[in-house]
């Protein structure tokens, strides 16, 4: 292992390279350092230029940091991602078809450094059909200047999968809390493991340098063995930067970190507002014992309404970055959780959403149709991508999908706990026909998926025949509030509900209780019991 500065790393790599980069959203585990000095080098000498830059989480602070380092024309050929959202100068750079985009399923990129690694011709999965990664739609392209072909249909044994291709990589950007002298790297403050070992291991199969940010250096020997999570045999170069923040807006919390659990009171509690609406309302359809998702978004609230009603020990919150159990972290620390009892690397955890581990998953939406097909990946002039959704959506037992009703400012309250309208968006987000199709109705409903599509007026659930609209909000008129602003006519359910009236008012809506009252996860079937004692199953 050698010891260089970021801006003497950089310089050994070639116009044309390949970059594999860690790390994940806002900060967490992203070499910040080595990003920056690419951006440093090329302004300064017009060096490297039209590099590819694949990472499959999104990475940045939705303005400069991160991925948006790269966004210089010249500079960046091609990006593939699972995200663009936090990076918007790339995703401008792929609607101005200045560059190769793409956004593939982030379980499917995590997962393919494995089989990168190994060796292995690809990988192949369901995850993406009938979306807009299936070649029979967009095949994942975000720009036009984009080639067809990063992803493949395949027949395998009279069944449809998508086949993702393998990259050739030539420099790998990863990030640890320490390095000893061997070049071994430990995570102890890091908020997330990531495919980091993946990477690395994937990186130099194809013969190209591994560079490893750090904040310190330790001596030789004295890294416990069992915290190494890169070891030295697969570290280039380490470059130290003292002043790495744990996340781009929290220097360092120990309960990111695993260190320790704090109390629930300091999670925050949020404003009685649309938003916690929804995520009270999905809330709702949580049971004793459930394994879940949150996605990034709005979903990230309901951890911490589980928090504030004292339920969050009743079920598994979990997010696709590797954490189980705790507080998911909502905003722009998403990714991140507090109070978890494990941390796992990503490939693993999609690994078990995609075998169905997920009794529920809470996602967002940007637009729902009349299949009851659903768009985040693009809408209007931005380019989002999936992130995780796709894995997460198609697999779960149960999806909750949420979103404001309109997009635009709104001015909505809800005195007494009618809701009242003083002002409404102006875009409707319940359209005809969504602009990319990012979770199939048709499919969920051909694979008997409940879902559920959550607003803070109306709630829907899929069927065979279309969106159903099953609940309103106390104060809300059917025509004006709701029908008025859909491009297209649901189902209304001849049995149309009032929405929970606790769920309008500032004190705690009694969750905790709920829970109690609700069936608990049905245990394994050889776990059945006969008075109390584990038997085999008949």
């Amino acid at each position: 292992m050698q010891r260089v500065t970021a801006d003497e790393a950089v310089k050994l790599i070639r116009s044309g390279d390949t970059i594999l980069i860690g790390g994940s959203g806002g900060g967490h585990a992203v070499p910040e350092a080595l990003m920056a000095a690419v951006e440093k080098r090329f302004l300064a000498e017009g060096l490297p230029r039209d590099i590819t830059a694949i990472h499959p989480v999104g990475l940045g602070d939705g303005d400069t940091k991160g991925a948006g380092h790269f966004a210089h024309v010249g500079l960046l050929k091609r990006a593939i991602s699972g995200t663009f959202v936090n990076s918007p100068k790339i995703s401008d750079m792929a609607l101005a078809n200045q560059i190769e985009g793409y956004t593939l399923p982030q379980g499917a990129m995590s997962q393919l450094m494995r089989e990168m690694a190994a060796g292995r011709p690809g990988l192949m999965t369901k995850t993406g059909l009938h979306t807009f990664v299936d070649p029979r739609l967009q095949g994942g392209r975000q720009s036009e200047c984009a080639p067809e072909g990063v992803v493949e249909l395949v027949d395998f044994r009279g069944e449809e999968y998508l086949f993702f291709k393998p990259f050739h990589v030539d420099v790998c950007f990863l990030r640890g809390t320490t390095a000893d002298e061997d070049g071994n790297i430990s995570m102890e403050q890091e908020a997330v493991f990531l495919e980091m070992l993946s990477e690395a291991q994937a990186t130099k199969r194809c013969g190209g340098l591994v560079i490893v940010q750090v904040k310190r250096i330790a001596k030789r020997g004295t890294l416990p063995p069992k915290s190494v999570k890169i070891p030295g045999i697969l570290v280039d170069l380490v470059v130290v930067e003292p002043n790495q923040w744990q996340t781009y807006l929290v220097e360092y919390s120990p309960s990111y970190a695993g260190e320790l659990r704090m109390p629930l009171s300091d999670i925050p509690v949020l404003p009685l507002d649309a938003r916690k609406i929804i995520a009270r309302r999905a809330a709702l359809e949580l049971f004793p014992g459930a394994i879940c998702n949150l996605g990034s978004g709005i979903s990230t609230g309901i951890a911490n309404v589980a928090a504030e009603e004292n339920a969050l020990d009743e079920v598994c919150l979990t997010n696709e970055q590797g954490l189980i159990g705790g507080a998911p972290a909502s905003g722009g620390d998403a990714g991140a959780a507090r109070n978890y009892a494990a941390i796992v690397d990503q490939p693993y955890q999609f690994d078990f959403y995609d075998g169905g581990g997920l009794d529920l998953a809470f996602l967002s939406f940007a637009e729902v149709d009349k299949q009851g097909n659903v768009n985040v990946s693009r809408f209007g002039d931005r380019i989002v991508g999936p992130g995780g959704f796709i894995n997460i959506s198609q697999n779960a037992k149960a999806v909750i999908f949420s979103g404001t009703f309109n997009a635009g400012k709104s001015d909505l309250s809800w005195p007494g706990g009618q809701m009242r309208i003083a002002r409404d968006g102006t875009q409707a987000k319940l359209v005809d026909k969504v602009q990319q199709v990012t979770y199939s109705g048709r499919y969920g409903a051909e694979r008997g998926q409940r879902v559920l599509y959550v607003t803070e007026r109306a709630v829907f659930q899929l069927t065979s025949a279309g969106i159903e609209l099953i609940e309103i909000a106390p104060g809300a008129d059917l025509e004006r509030d709701v029908l008025a602003h859909m491009d297209f006519k649901p189902i209304v359910s001849p049995t149309l509900k009032l929405m929970d009236a606790r769920l309008f008012q500032p004190e705690p809506m009694g969750l905790a209780a709920h829970l109690a009252d609700r069936p608990r996860r049905a245990p394994p079937a050889h776990l059945a019991t006969d008075r109390g004692h584990a038997v085999a199953a008949e």
